[in-house]
């Protein structure tokens, strides 16, 4: 089979859905050896830590390829999540996080939430790479595009086109950098996310952003989807407004209309 164009790929569905930024090829591995040519990595190139949505951001908005190792990371509850630490038990202490800062109401509670998550197990080695897909130099494992619920709705559309299964989604409205990174990758089906706290605090997500996250095996649905999907009754982005109406006026418009024989 033939390399997916990527570049092709990324440039269609950007155009078709007008979005604002670049649709972000994702990688999971566990050696920096990897690193395409012209990776930053915010501990280097910045000299900082950061947290893994803005590493996205970085990715989306800058056109960045991104490399992040345990050395680059602030975020506590992602680190616990992606299994960057050492915990002995990382469910465990993120739950007793969640309760500290009173995002769960007790300990119980916290763990049911914690075991619907998508999480990865610990590992020392663990890098992420982020790239927009447009200029990717990795077979990503999974790909994120950030848009209104509009431009989402319509990227539903193709791929439940092609693939005939409804698209899930798991909010917690915290740590949702899970949702749309981990999930697909570990699942190997689309997913909705909601951008959590984070999102909007450290990496600037707009509050109209939604993410619509794909296995790369879902991509192909995407691209070819949009085409094809509701073709016949004209869907497409920007939605199309129904005009085959005659509007209503008010009382006064309609006594000066007959007073005048306009209509």
């Amino acid at each position: 089979m033939d390399k997916p164009n990527y570049k092709e790929m990324s440039n269609f569905i950007r155009e078709d859905l007008r979005l604002k930024t670049q649709p972000i090829a994702v990688k999971f591995t566990n050696t920096n050896e990897i690193f395409p040519e012209k990776t930053k990595q915010p501990s280097v190139v910045l000299e900082k830590r950061v947290t893994i949505c803005q590493a996205v951001t970085m990715a989306r908005i800058y056109g960045w390829t991104v490399g992040l190792t345990r050395d680059d990371l602030i975020c506590v509850p992602a680190m616990l999540a992606f299994g960057f630490t050492d915990a002995v038990d990382s469910k465990d202490t993120l739950g007793n996080l969640f309760c500290e800062v009173e995002f769960s109401k007790e300990k119980e509670k916290a763990t049911n939430e914690i075991n619907s998550m998508n999480r990865l197990e610990n590992s020392r080695n663990r890098v992420i790479i982020l790239s927009p897909l447009m200029k990717t130099r990795f077979e990503p494992d999974c790909v994120a595009i950030y848009g209104n619920p509009a431009q989402v709705m319509r990227m539903v559309q193709a791929v439940v086109f092609e693939e005939g299964e409804r698209i899930q989604g798991n909010f917690g409205g915290k740590v949702e950098c899970t949702e749309y990174l981990i999930a697909p990758y570990l699942t190997g089906k689309p997913r909705i996310a909601i951008p959590g706290m984070g999102d909007r605090i450290f990496s600037m997500t707009q509050d109209n952003e939604l993410v619509l996250s794909l296995p790369k095996e879902s991509l192909m649905s995407l691209y070819s989807g949009l085409s094809k999907a509701g073709k016949k009754i004209g869907a497409r982005y920007p939605v199309t407004f129904y005009q085959n109406f005659q509007p209503e006026f008010p009382g006064p418009y309609q006594k000066l209309a007959k007073e005048l024989d306009l209509f």
